[in-house]
């Protein structure tokens, strides 16, 4: 690489009213706001936008050029009865954007840590409870809550005023529509809402976006309908799309995300 092509970043800022604890680690090109709290063994990776009023509290790792926005909190204790003080942590991926007022807590003995994937969107006021795992490209809309041990796998789409029960998972490409109540899994590449939940078929439009081919989408319709819209019980149609629909890996996902299911799914 040329000298004319490495990036170069600006000098780190930090607002005179801000604090930073001395055993934090700021990268380059840092901004952070006024009032902001940075606390004992947080590492801030390079060109992270940190702003106002934002409590980092400790033992805490955000990823490069991630967005912190006004009154965020991160890092904070687990809301868990079970917790004993024990040495946990919360990461955030890379290029993350955490809205106002977000709160991220950091794990339990359980897992030990919290995790936010990378180039997800957290809006304000969502909550991401201890013991967590957030994939990559993750959107949570406004005033999602999450109790402790959910998983959310990459690119799922979660609508505003969703609460999510603990032990969840919600599977990859899934949207969950806005309001709804998600007390079971939601398989992958399918599209959930209501109060109690229901599915609505496959996230084909998210699907074509995101480029996956015809192919990959009549197979994964074929298991749906197999799986989700056949009389068959679940065990059977289980056993039926392994035998009927094209072992592509998209399709095995979905057959063993539910075969691993341990709340029950949302049909």
């Amino acid at each position: 690489m040329s000298d004319a092509t490495i990036e170069t970043r600006g000098e780190t800022e930090v607002h005179e009213t801000a604090l930073v604890d001395p055993a934090a680690e700021l990268g380059q090109g840092v901004t952070i706001g006024p009032w902001a709290l940075i606390g004992p063994r947080v590492q801030i990776g390079d060109g992270v936008r940190i702003g106002p009023r934002v409590l980092v509290e400790r033992d805490t790792t955000v990823g490069e050029d991630c967005r912190i926005a006004n009154g965020a909190v991160l890092g904070t204790d687990p809301q868990d009865l079970k917790f004993q003080g024990e040495e946990t942590t919360l990461e955030v991926g890379a290029r993350t954007v955490i809205r106002e007022f977000a709160t991220l807590n950091r794990g339990t003995s359980a897992a030990g840590k919290t995790v936010i994937g990378s180039d997800c969107l957290l809006m304000a006021y969502t909550h991401v409870a201890h013991d967590c795992e957030l994939g990559n490209h993750v959107i949570l809309s406004n005033a999602v809550n999450m109790g402790g041990h959910v998983i959310i796998e990459d690119w799922v789409i979660v609508g505003g005023l969703t609460p999510i029960h603990q032990f969840v998972r919600i599977g990859a490409h899934a949207f969950v529509g806005g309001g709804s109540r998600i007390p079971q899994d939601v398989p992958p590449y399918c599209r959930a809402a209501g109060n109690p939940p229901k599915l609505y078929g496959l996230n084909s439009v998210g699907l074509e976006r995101r480029g996956f081919s015809e192919d990959v989408r009549k197979a994964l319709k074929q298991a749906y309908r197999i799986l989700f819209s056949s009389n068959l019980n679940l065990s059977q149609a289980l056993e039926r799309a392994d035998e009927d629909v094209t072992a592509i890996p998209e399709v095995r996902h979905l057959l063993e995300f539910i075969r691993a299911g341990e709340r029950g799914i949302t049909v």
